[in-house]
């Protein structure tokens, strides 16, 4: 009789942990349900002193980094995953692959209500923008990360897990794309962008200013995002192993042709100039761009100016030269948003249009 009993009792509760084989969080005080996303950087960076320059990125695991911060659980029901743990000078286009699907995966599950992803400051602009361009939900993404790694004194990074956490928790930040938060202010990943190499208060949205701010978890919105977004972006990564190759090429003083030549037998498909001023070159440079496009290889005029968009038919006559201009999106944006583009044959005209839209 008693052996009968056992047996159903643990029948029943194996029926009732396959039932709910596809939730990830068990809820809790109906609290909101956060997935961390980890993939390195100086946020989980460590060094053998608290004050020094030099440290290791991507060595402390995501389950310590949530352990180090106060009242984090609190906020929200959360659960972490390591999807890489690299400085993100070393990200690469098969880690943010991953991570879109990843993080599309989640936001799919009912009992997931938003994502939080670490990451390094090196190209986290760069990943932000990417994901905003490829997530398919409304639901709250934020990015963050730190310049101090984790043994630092004064180490910024737990409590940016913190507001990231407060804010993808919260049900109004839906709607708003990719945001990136860090030191107390959320930014658009459209418009976001580093400035300094060791400030804390590197990253700065020039253009468009910041879309809110958040003070121990308490934010606020100032606006909405700029440019299409997430469910409304014509791109998506379903099915995509690789990315066509995108070249940044970089303007100074008597530039040469050659690098261009060598780029193309590369195997780029596309090529993104980092101009001087207004997305300007010198005339040797134009000539070889026009040659490029000649050869079916997509040109974008960005610039290497920190702030000020690059117009169409200005100084440079694109029409001419077929080159497309890259309006507010600086060199290493105006390279993710061709990198997708080019998945699809696509008109210079069209082309152009993205760039003025995303």
């Amino acid at each position: 009789m008693k052996n009968n009993i056992l047996k159903t009792a643990v029948l029943t509760a194996l029926i009732l942990v396959l039932a709910n084989g596809s939730q990830i969080f068990a809820q809790n005080e109906g609290k909101p349900n956060i997935v961390i996303l980890a993939t390195g950087g100086t946020i989980a960076g460590s060094a053998e002193s608290g004050t020094q320059a030099g440290y290791t990125s991507g060595q402390v695991g995501i389950e310590t980094m949530i352990d180090a911060v106060p009242g984090i659980r609190k906020l929200a029901n959360i659960t972490g995953e390591q999807v890489a743990n690299v400085g993100s000078q070393d990200m690469s286009i098969e880690i943010w692959l991953t991570l879109a699907k990843r993080v599309n995966e989640l936001l799919a599950k009912d009992d997931v209500d938003g994502i939080v992803i670490t990451h390094g400051t090196d190209t986290q602009e760069e990943t932000a923008y990417f994901l905003n361009l490829v997530v398919k939900s409304d639901k709250p993404v934020v990015t963050t990360g730190s310049m101090r790694p984790s043994t630092a004194v004064s180490a910024e990074g737990p409590l940016n897990l913190y507001n990231s956490v407060a804010v993808a928790a919260n049900p109004k930040a839906k709607g708003h794309g990719v945001m990136v938060v860090m030191n107390d202010q959320i930014h658009s990943a459209q418009g976001v962008t580093k400035t300094n190499t060791t400030s804390v208060q590197t990253f700065m949205s020039p253009m468009q200013g910041l879309m809110g701010a958040v003070i121990y978890g308490q934010h606020e919105f100032y606006r909405g995002p700029h440019g299409i977004h997430t469910t409304e972006s014509i791109f998506s990564v379903e099915g995509v192993t690789e990315l066509p190759r995108v070249d940044i090429i970089y303007m100074h003083v008597s530039a040469t042709t050659d690098i261009i030549d060598f780029s193309i037998k590369a195997g780029a498909k596309g090529i993104v100039i980092a101009g001087v001023g207004n997305g300007n070159m010198n005339a040797a440079m134009l000539e070889a761009c026009k040659k490029a496009v000649d050869q079916g290889i997509v040109v974008v005029r960005s610039t290497r100016v920190p702030t000020g968009y690059v117009l169409r038919n200005a100084e440079v006559n694109d029409d001419n030269y077929g080159t497309i201009a890259s309006d507010e999106l600086n060199a290493q944006k105006s390279r993710v948003l061709l990198m997708l583009t080019l998945l699809e044959k696509k008109s210079t005209e069209e082309i152009q249009k993205i760039f003025y839209q995303y």
